[in-house]
């Protein structure tokens, strides 16, 4: 009996030595704004004080515009992953996007507030301070999110939505990245305030694409960059904490502006089945599938969609959808 716990106690000593050689090799430590600027915040971004916060943007494409697009990125993403959307729309419309609260250069909201009210409130105060009356919305995941209940509680400011596999139902996940299983957890949550392995990023980055393999080491290095922003990974856990699916859904058929819906057939975090349920509740949408593509479209096909989105506005353009009255 001695000689087992003797060497149960030899097997706990190695495994927890190895444990803090882990943590070790792949600690991580907090980067400042001014280290990460240097790569992630080239022209023409920019940063302005907007609700207390400096909210890292980027305002391209004609000011004289009357009909702006706002871009509004996911859960750990950033203003970046609309590049292959802004290069084709900003030839001839105003394209802003704009890092939310708790992600990105942005950073923490300095009262720690999540809830979906304060980014809608947060997104009308950036069209305040850019002088944009009224816009075109389009939002990815929990920017989808966001941009809809932009529209239900500030209808007066969206002149159009598109919702690209955006978040809001309460669903249940096929498949959920491992970043946010272990940032919900509260165990884990401790260790990756001081350890984040670039392997669980790049696992995480490629759970939520169709084809894996599009997955550059570029792109791996943004989202582990941009998640080591100072206070990004307790961010991140408040804002699961605080911001649950279900929030305004028994107002979302209050939605009366025209809306195009894009989904990723490959969608395993929130499934197509939920952009069924987007256009079954929203009167004045449409709603388009890339079958092989996964929860960012926008981004792992950028060509494809973007020509969607063209059409769409195309549409808008020349043969208005009749608005659906509220009363």
């Amino acid at each position: 009996m001695f000689s087992f716990l003797k060497y149960c106690l030899y097997l706990f000593l190695i495994l927890a030595a190895c444990l803090a050689v882990y943590l070790y090799i792949h600690s991580a430590s907090d980067k400042s704004v001014e280290e990460l600027s240097q790569r992630w915040a080239q022209e023409p971004s920019q940063f302005v004080n907007i609700a207390g916060m400096n909210i890292h943007l980027r305002d391209e494409g004609p000011k004289n515009d009357p009909d702006p697009i706002v871009l509004i990125h996911g859960t750990s993403a950033s203003l970046h992953t609309w590049d292959g959307w802004v290069e084709v729309l900003k030839e001839d419309r105003r394209v802003i996007r704009f890092d939310l609260p708790g992600f990105g250069l942005t950073g923490p909201d300095p009262k720690n507030n999540y809830t979906i009210e304060h980014y809608a409130d947060v997104v009308v105060a950036v069209l305040d301070q850019l002088n944009v009356k009224k816009c075109l919305l389009a939002g990815n995941s929990l920017g989808g999110h966001v941009a809809w209940a932009t529209a239900v509680l500030h209808s007066d400011r969206v002149s159009s939505l598109v919702l690209v596999d955006a978040s809001g139902y309460p669903f249940k996940p096929e498949s959920v990245p491992l970043a946010f299983r272990l940032s919900q957890n509260p165990i884990t949550s401790v260790l990756l305030k001081n350890v984040l392995p670039k392997s669980l990023v790049a696992q995480s980055v490629k759970n939520v694409y169709g084809n894996p393999d599009l997955v550059s080491d570029e792109l791996v290095d943004r989202y582990y960059d941009l998640s080591l922003r100072e206070g990004n990974r307790g961010a991140l856990q408040a804002r699961f904490k605080q911001l649950s699916p279900g929030r305004l859904v028994d107002r979302m058929t209050t939605i009366n502006v025209p809306t195009l819906i894009i989904w990723g057939g490959m969608d395993r975090l929130i499934p197509p089945e939920w952009g069924k349920q987007f256009n079954q509740d929203i009167a004045n949408s449409q709603l388009i599938v890339f079958d092989e593509l996964g929860h960012v479209p926008h981004e792992e096909d950028p060509q494809s969609t973007v020509l969607a989105v063209k059409r769409f506005l195309e549409d808008i353009k020349s043969a208005p959808i009749l608005q659906v009255p509220t009363g």
